[in-house]
């Protein structure tokens, strides 16, 4: 499934664009300003984001680079009414990987927006996320709330593993064998206690690290 952000103030536009591309299997959220969806992309990186130019509190080239700055390979297509050939120069410069002029036809966004994803490779992210907490694959890099935090070779691994099982409970004997022995190293059942409270410390205990007692831990957007 194909998860996007919308970013538009006309509700009447969101809606249809919304009811449209989830009959194609994709998941739409709607944020109708800026703020709203710098806010969630702080907590949730989607596969795919669509833009309008206009906002009420602000300009929608100026979200495209904080997340171009933020998120170097998420994609993003502008959709406005903005047709000015300096606009749309403007839009790509600052960002964008495609730029739709409105009206547009349902069936060509969809259709611009799956090839946009196979020209990046595939609809998979390159961002994991739970409650704040975000791993850039691409770069190995990993924030709290945007914030990075500095986190040793182990330490990245055990967290993410535990991303990309999240929502589900993962064994201790799982852990060990993927993180620790997977790569030939030998250790015993306490280096995991200990390495899962220096990255708990390192990352303000959030409270979607969660411990299941007696079988392992489990990481889950708590909200």
């Amino acid at each position: 499934m194909i998860d996007l952000y919308y970013i538009e103030d006309d509700q009447s536009i969101a809606q249809l664009v919304k009811e449209y591309l989830e009959r194609r299997d994709c998941k739409v959220t709607i944020f109708h300003t800026l703020a709203q969806a710098k806010q969630a992309l702080a907590a949730h990186v989607p596969t795919l984001v669509l833009l309008d130019w206009n906002m009420p509190d602000g300009r929608g080239d100026s979200l495209c680079q904080w997340i171009r700055r933020s998120f170097q390979d998420l994609p993003i297509i502008f959709l406005t009414v903005r047709n000015d050939s300096r606009d749309i120069v403007s839009g790509l410069q600052k960002g964008a990987d495609d730029y739709v002029v409105k009206p547009f036809s349902l069936e060509v966004l969809y259709a611009r927006i799956v090839a946009l994803l196979r020209r990046t490779g595939s609809t998979a992210k390159p961002y994991l996320s739970c409650a704040g907490i975000m791993i850039d694959t691409g770069r190995r890099r990993v924030s709290s709330h945007g914030e990075e935090i500095s986190l040793s070779a182990v330490e990245y691994q055990l967290l993410l593993y535990l991303m990309q099982y999240q929502g589900r409970t993962v064994t201790r004997e799982q852990i060990l064998a993927q993180v620790w022995d997977v790569h030939g190293n030998y250790v015993n059942d306490n280096t995991l206690t200990v390495t899962m409270k220096r990255l708990r410390d390192k990352l303000g205990q959030p409270a979607c690290l969660q411990t299941v007692r007696s079988v392992g831990y489990r990481m889950e957007d708590t909200l």
